[in-house]
């Protein structure tokens, strides 16, 4: 099982944001798919017998380094799309491991130092009344998406819900190593969405084949006090 609430304070981050306009799309693959995706260990956990996969856009807000202060003027903002699934160490603690992330702040990049998987993307994120569209591109637009959700009421998150969108620690692999950084934030405010739009190849472009079912969405409209943590070896 895995916990609403962070399960770890960051007492000294080295980066802080707000993570705004979150949509989290979720489709269930047959585990060994996915298990050929990532390193043995961590394993890829599993939630009814199958293995999932978020593709998970939303804007970086007020990024700024450890002793920066959110007032100071000029913060960047910028869009953000992450491919994830799953894991689960030996010990029982579980995270995030990303299949990729594109990133519209070349700055960003800088996270391929603990092996997180950033790639330079054209990304927009928008409103427009009642609803949000995400689109993004890599590589000259051979992997692409477009998403456009209508977020609906507030939901009760469900064990289910949870366990989909409330990870606090994300596991890299640099050089060998396995790295584990952790995260804090308040708990997700989760909306249902309705999907209007929803065309992407970055699932195939990772490796992934056709999913098991449609896939679960949920809205949120964000979260105001992310502390990131440094990323440490993960001791056996």
């Amino acid at each position: 099982m895995v916990a609403h609430g962070a399960e770890q304070r960051v007492r000294v981050p080295v980066l802080r944001a707000r993570w705004l306009r979150q949509t989290f799309v979720h489709w269930p693959f047959p585990p060994e798919a996915v298990r050929a995706l990532v390193p043995r260990e961590p394993a890829v956990d599993e939630y009814d017998g199958v293995a999932w996969v978020g593709l998970t856009p939303f804007v970086m807000a007020d990024v700024r380094p450890m002793g920066v202060p959110a007032a100071v003027p000029g913060l960047p903002s910028f869009a953000e799309t992450n491919l994830r699934t799953y894991v689960r160490r030996g010990d029982g603690r579980d995270g995030i491991w990303f299949l990729s992330i594109q990133v519209a702040c070349p700055l960003m990049l800088a996270a391929r130092v603990v092996g997180a998987p950033y790639t330079p993307a054209h990304l927009r994120v928008a409103t427009d009344g009642d609803t949000v569209s995400y689109t993004g591109s890599r590589g000259a637009g051979r992997v692409a998406y477009r998403l456009v959700v209508r977020p609906g009421a507030p939901v009760q998150p469900t064990e289910r819900d949870v366990w989909l969108t409330s990870r606090w620690r994300a596991y890299t692999r640099r050089l060998g190593v396995v790295l584990e950084t952790p995260v804090e934030h308040e708990p997700w405010p989760l909306a249902g969405a309705a999907v209007d739009v929803l065309e992407e190849t970055l699932t195939a472009a990772a490796g992934l084949p056709v999913p098991l079912d449609e896939p679960v969405v949920h809205y949120s409209p964000g979260v105001g006090h992310v502390r990131l943590g440094p990323s440490r070896p993960v001791v056996a």
